[in-house]
């Protein structure tokens, strides 16, 4: 099975919402869609879905153009951020509904429930009904029911957002072994760049209506091609300012610079924009090379293991993300430490240079 998209578009209105997007997805991984809120995944996971009418271009399954076929003729499976199920059918006519509809026999759809209940631990809960269970136990329902139809693709629409963290990441490491093997295109929606990076698989940057860059995650967070998808795949937001090459020296500040190797050392002397994601920005020295910078406190946080500490030089205002507990005071001058060697160079159109 695969599932291609051919210069689609959707237009709300005057309005595009969609800007023409090109992909082809296979099975095998998850084809992940990664953005902040209002970037566009929903929309292009229900033009996909069928759900919503695409205003050009062409959708292909398995080479079938499925463009103006509806959601029920397309074999697909969606599962929301919310619990959508029936409040009064109980767990096993809700896995089981799709199936009826399909017009199956009774013992088939009582083996594919029952498989379904097993891999998502729902068997002891099947004749209860959706209000009696927990928000997990819910998804699971939902998830269980994807599984059951069999469906060609399955789209998830950020699936553990209403989880609470236990929960979230229980699932989200079962979720790549549930849908392995079965030979249906997953695509999964979030806006979280470490559930990108979890799940693997491939993954495309949304921003605006398009996608940015669409890859293997690993290759595409290591490699961003532009500033924007680097912006993107970072949280929290990834440290940018301008910097000016000099020879084979970087200068960020008056009191910030460093000799470059590599790629960068070859670029044309010139103002450039520099990019460092903020875990490589920390309040101690932890690689050789590391350039001292020197900013104001504005903001602190501790998160489990971690210390983030907002914090401003001249016009620019960065972030640092350490592991340990550090102790910051806000407003006091902090030194920092860059790593230059996971620097990005950005070119001032914004694409990659190094």
């Amino acid at each position: 099975m695969t599932l291609e998209l051919k210069s689609i578009t959707k237009r709300v209105g005057g309005n595009i919402h969609i800007k023409e997007t090109s992909l082809h997805l296979e099975p095998g991984h998850f084809n992940v869609l990664l953005g902040e809120t209002g970037a566009g995944k929903t929309s292009l996971i229900k033009l996909m879905a069928g759900l919503d009418p695409v205003a050009s271009g062409q959708i292909l399954m398995d080479g079938v153009d499925v463009t103006k076929l509806s959601t029920q003729k397309r074999n697909i499976s969606l599962v929301h951020q919310f619990f959508v199920n029936y409040p009064h059918m109980t767990v096993f006519d809700n896995i089981a509904s799709p199936l009826k509809v399909a017009g199956y026999a009774k013992s088939e759809i009582q083996g594919r429930v029952e498989q379904a209940a097993d891999i998502l631990q729902l068997r002891p809960m099947l004749q209860r009904r959706p209000h009696e269970l927990s928000g997990g136990q819910q998804q699971r329902t939902a998830l269980a029911r994807a599984i059951a139809k069999e469906s060609k693709a399955v789209f998830l629409d950020e699936p553990l957002a209403n989880l609470d963290y236990k929960l979230r990441e229980e699932l989200r490491e079962q979720l790549p072994e549930l849908f392995a093997g079965r030979g249906a295109v997953v695509v999964y929606a979030t806006s979280e760049p470490e559930e990108a990076l979890l799940l693997g698989g491939k993954t495309g940057l949304m921003n605006d209506g398009s996608v940015t860059q669409f890859g293997t995650t690993a290759d595409i967070y290591r490699k961003p091609h532009d500033l924007i998808s680097a912006r993107v795949f970072s949280d929290p937001p990834i440290n940018s300012a301008e910097i000016v090459k000099t020879g084979d020296v970087m200068t960020l500040n008056p009191e910030a610079s460093w000799t470059v190797v590599g790629a960068a050392a070859d670029l044309r002397d010139g103002r450039y924009t520099v990019a460092v994601r903020p875990n490589h920005v920390t309040p101690v020295h932890t690689a050789a090379g590391s350039v001292p910078l020197m900013g104001t406190v504005l903001v602190t946080e501790l998160s489990g293991s971690e210390s983030s500490a907002h914090f401003s030089m001249g016009t620019d205002n960065w972030v640092s993300l350490a592991h340990g507990v550090h102790q910051y005071r806000i407003g006091d001058k902090h030194q920092f430490y860059l790593d230059p060697s996971k620097c990005f160079y950005f070119a001032p159109d914004g694409q990659l240079v190094a």
